[in-house]
C-alpha cells in the first residue's frame, strides 16, 4: 500500500470513528440536534461571516469534547472494566470538558443570536 492509500485509508478510520461516535452516544443526538438548530437559525436570521466563525468555532469545539471524551471513556473501560475510583475520575473530568465546552457555545450563541431576535442589533 502506497504513501496516498494509507491517508485515504486513515480517513476512512476516522468517518468510521465519527459513525461510532454518532451510534453510541446519546449526547451525540443532542449535538446534533443543536447543530443543525443553530445553523437553521444562522441562516434564517441572516448572520453575518464573523457571526459564522464564531458560531462554527463553538459548534466545532462541542463536537470534539465529545469525541475527545468518548474515546477516553472507551479507553478507561479497556484498561479498567472493574471499578476504580481513579478511573471514575477520568470520566467525570472528561465529562466535564463537554459540559464546558457546550457553556461555551450556549454563550457564543446567545451573544450572536440574541441580538437578532430581540431587535437590538446595531
Amino acid at each position: 500500500m502506497n504513501y496516498l492509500q494509507k491517508r485515504i485509508q486513515s480517513f476512512g478510520y476516522a468517518f468510521k470513528g465519527i459513525g461510532t461516535l454518532i451510534r453510541t452516544q446519546p449526547h451525540a443526538t443532542v449535538h446534533a440536534l443543536a447543530t443543525v438548530m443553530v445553523i437553521g437559525t444562522g441562516f434564517l436570521i441572516e448572520v453575518n461571516r464573523m457571526e459564522w466563525v464564531a458560531l462554527a468555532f463553538a459548534i466545532g469545539i462541542v463536537w470534539i469534547s465529545e469525541a475527545v471524551n468518548t474515546a477516553i471513556e472507551f479507553l478507561t473501560d479497556l484498561v479498567s472494566p472493574g471499578h476504580h475510583p481513579l478511573a471514575g475520575k477520568v470520566k467525570d473530568i472528561a465529562a466535564a470538558a463537554v459540559l464546558l465546552a457546550a457553556v461555551l457555545a450556549v454563550v457564543i450563541a446567545a451573544i450572536v443570536f440574541v441580538p437578532y431576535l430581540t431587535g437590538t442589533y446595531p
